[in-house]
Parts: C-alpha cells; sequence; structure tokens
C-alpha cells in the first residue's frame, strides 16, 4: 500500500483538532481550511467542535473546526462574496477535475460538516458504487456508499428505500466513517478494512483481516485517495 504513511500524516490534519482564535465575531476574517483552501466571511464564531461563520453575502454556514488550520484577518476588505460552504481556491488541471466527479459538492458539504476529507469519501464512494446512487449489492447494501438497511436505521435513516437518495446515503455513510475512525484511534487502514468486513473482524484480527476482497478493497480505496 504505497504512500500509507504519508496518506496517514496528512489525513491527521483533518481529524485532529486546531487552536484557533478566540470565541467571538470579528469582522473581515479569511478562514483557512487544512486542504488548502480559504474562505473570506464577514466574521465567525466557535462553539465546542463547530465553526460557524457569517457569509459575506448574507446567511452563516457551520462546520467542523478539525476542518481549519487558522484564521486570519482580512487584508482585502472588498473581496466579492462566496456562495454557501464554497471556498476560493486556485484553480488547477487536478481542482478541476476534483470538482468534476459526480456528487462532488454533495459529497464535500457532507464530508466538511462531520470533519472528513472530501477525498476520502470520493474514495469509497467510487470503490463501493462507482457513483451509481441505484446501486444494490447482494447482501442488500444500497446507495453510492453502499451502507446496509440495518446500519443506516442506527443512523437515522428511517427505511431502506432512503438510502437510494443521495444526500441521505452519503450523510450515513459518512458518519458510519468517522465511527469507525474513532473506534481505530485514526488507522485509516483497519477503519477501511473495518467498512469493508466488519469492526467485529478487524478488531478479532488485530489489523486488516486475510479475506482477499477486503485486502484488495483496502488497496483500492487507498490508490483513490488523493488528500
Amino acid at each position: 500500500m504505497r504512500q500509507v504513511g504519508h496518506r496517514r500524516l496528512l489525513f491527521g490534519l483533518l481529524m485532529s483538532a486546531v487552536v484557533l482564535a478566540p470565541v467571538g465575531p470579528i469582522n473581515a476574517e479569511v478562514i483557512f481550511f487544512a486542504n488548502g483552501r480559504t474562505m473570506s466571511v464577514k466574521g465567525y464564531r466557535i462553539s465546542g467542535d463547530t465553526v460557524t461563520v457569517t457569509l459575506r453575502q448574507g446567511g452563516e454556514a457551520t462546520f467542523d473546526r478539525s476542518l481549519v488550520s487558522h484564521i486570519a484577518p482580512s487584508e482585502i476588505p472588498d473581496l466579492p462574496p462566496v456562495a454557501p460552504l464554497a471556498t476560493e481556491a486556485v484553480a488547477t488541471p487536478a481542482r478541476a477535475a476534483f470538482e468534476a466527479r459526480p456528487f462532488a459538492e454533495l459529497i464535500e458539504t457532507v464530508a466538511f460538516e462531520h470533519g472528513i476529507d472530501p477525498a476520502l469519501v470520493h474514495a469509497v464512494v467510487e470503490a463501493e458504487s462507482n457513483y451509481r446512487a441505484t446501486a444494490k449489492s447482494r447482501v442488500g447494501a444500497r446507495g453510492l456508499m453502499q451502507v446496509m438497511p440495518a446500519t443506516g436505521r442506527d443512523l437515522g435513516v428511517a427505511s431502506a428505500a432512503m438510502l437510494f437518495d443521495p444526500h441521505a446515503n452519503l450523510e450515513a455513510g459518512v458518519k458510519y466513517l468517522k465511527s469507525l475512525l474513532q473506534r481505530f484511534d485514526g488507522d485509516l487502514t483497519n477503519a477501511l478494512a473495518a467498512y469493508n468486513a466488519g469492526p467485529g473482524a478487524v478488531s478479532r484480527y488485530r489489523g486488516v483481516p486475510p479475506y482477499q476482497e477486503t485486502r484488495n478493497y483496502v488497496r483500492k480505496v487507498l490508490a483513490s485517495f488523493q488528500p
């Protein structure tokens, strides 16, 4: 599994808390995200593990504070407004290709809400369903992230049919993935193995189970993951 150590270090930027400025609204700020993107806002406030920003065109947006590297005063008072949850980024071919993927905006929004790297969610969705919202496995897993109905119910999805809705499926799948990362202390390889084979199997074997399907799955997701 190439560059796993490097990817785990980068992934840790999203999973670890960061120290931000004091609580309270401050005008004309730039939010610097751990993935290199920025957002110009009128102000912000911090409550627990979330940051709520006042958008320059009006309204608010809230996201996990672990996604933020730091906040600094804006040196440009009249920056153009940005859309909710959108950020200003340098246009590159790689970024353009990333944003051109199916469900890119929805995946980024849900991932940011739960403190998960959107690139990781894309990698899991690609491996699980190849972006087919109506996908259903032979064992009954459904939707973009192939969530089992029982898992969906535990995570607030009322019916199996709702798992074919992209938003509901991503909410459940990302929550489940985050819970696995927390359970395995941020170990991405073990969390991915648990997503495929179940957390019990990973605990029983103290690592990736000796199942060829699971080992291939972990390799595939890590190869696709581009933080």
